[in-house]
């Protein structure tokens, strides 16, 4: 197992922009995006869904010391519905509210994913009673696409990266009349982000109910659709107390940052692929980039060389309790370390020893036997 020194020597920061941000409260020209009634209608389905209780809110103190701030939580959504992922939350309630009052018999929905999202949409399919397609790209592991499959969903696998995957089931969904259930939006495609993000918001109540607000959340992004749920509904919790808000991407995959610093939702290239799945997305949402470029403060990159070490230390209890970390479970730690190293980053952030420090690790062992490698050593 890694030690906490072992896993912070690792620990880098690739690239950062900042965009001065005015604390204030969230403004009304994208409240149609998260309104109030729209957030609180998802959680007060989700809690009344069968197996739903709150996921932990773990303290990893030893770590917390050693970086220099007051405190780091951790949320944890490797229990979440079974499923081990966020996800969970986001594509099965957009499932849900897409089905309101239809026949579900006659209807297919589909998406696209590296994994954990499409898992969340064919788990709803399949609660729902309707019929469920799914797109992966070339680089999504079988374990993952087996786990999809054991829902009921149809499994189709594209020769082509995630952005190429989106693009197909868009175009196969146009051709035979499926329902997209996407967390990433285009011209014309707007609503069902919505329902996907309302259901993220989730587990800031569960975060408001849990202790006291942070005044640092670390929000990893593949799209955005995440973070902009996170960030929105702490702005409508907190208004001007909001805490700051830091976006933390691959560097194989840094749309979000390019977004920042063009002011405009961005595609990138990706030419390698991260161990981080989840977050290798070259096409920022358009929808999660109208609240981020208004309510995140700073952006970063990060490489892949701590993650596996990360997955390792949490798993082992040393920096806390033990921790399934999926590799997407890590950015925020990793930033996090890699900032306290340098004196301009932690302290244009203003991170210090009286800092409450949010990360969120968004999902467990998604793939049982890529985490047990990583675990074991196998994959190093």
């Amino acid at each position: 197992m890694e030690s906490i020194q072992a896993f912070l020597a690792k620990c880098s920061i690739l690239d950062s922009h900042s965009i001065e941000q005015e604390k204030t409260s969230f403004p009304e020209e994208i409240q149609w995006i998260l309104p109030r009634k729209l957030i609180a209608e998802a959680q007060a389905s989700i809690v009344q869904w069968e197996g739903y209780s709150p996921t932990p809110l773990h303290d990893l103190d030893k770590l917390a010391k050693m970086m220099g701030v007051g405190n780091l939580k951790y949320k944890d959504e490797s229990s979440r519905f079974g499923l081990g992922s966020f996800k969970a939350l986001g594509g099965a309630y957009a499932v849900q509210r897409l089905l309101k009052g239809g026949d579900a018999s006659v209807i297919t929905v589909s998406t696209a994913t590296d994994g954990n999202h499409g898992r969340s949409v064919a788990w709803g399919a399949q609660q729902a009673g309707c019929k469920c397609v799914i797109y992966i790209h070339s680089e999504v592991s079988q374990g993952r696409a087996d786990a999809m499959a054991a829902y009921g969903a149809t499994i189709i696998r594209v020769d082509g990266d995630y952005d190429l995957s989106v693009r197909q089931c868009a175009e196969d969904s146009a051709k035979n009349g499926y329902s997209i259930i996407s967390d990433t939006t285009w011209e014309g495609y707007m609503d069902v982000p919505r329902y996907v993000m309302a259901g993220y918001t989730m587990m800031v109540k569960e975060i408001a109910d849990q202790g006291e607000p942070p005044t640092h959340v670390f929000l990893q992004a593949g799209v955005g659709g995440l973070a902009a749920a996170i960030t929105a509904a702490f702005w409508q919790e907190l208004a001007e107390d909001m805490p700051t808000i830091i976006i933390v991407e691959t560097g194989f995959a840094p749309c979000i940052i390019a977004s920042a610093r063009s002011g405009k939702a961005e595609t990138v290239e990706i030419e390698n692929e991260t161990i981080m799945a989840g977050l290798s997305c070259g096409d920022a949402s358009p929808l999660a980039w109208e609240i981020l470029k208004q309510g995140a403060s700073h952006f970063v990159t990060i490489a892949d060389d701590a993650v596996t070490s990360g997955m390792r230390l949490l798993a082992s209890g040393d920096a806390g309790p033990k921790i399934e970390a999926g590799e997407c479970g890590l950015p925020g730690v990793i930033a996090l370390a890699g900032i306290m190293k340098d004196e301009n980053l932690r302290s244009s952030m203003g991170l210090d020893e009286t800092s409450r420090v949010l990360v969120f690790g968004c999902e467990g062992a998604t793939d049982p036997e890529i985490y047990s490698k990583i675990i074991s050593g196998e994959i190093a």
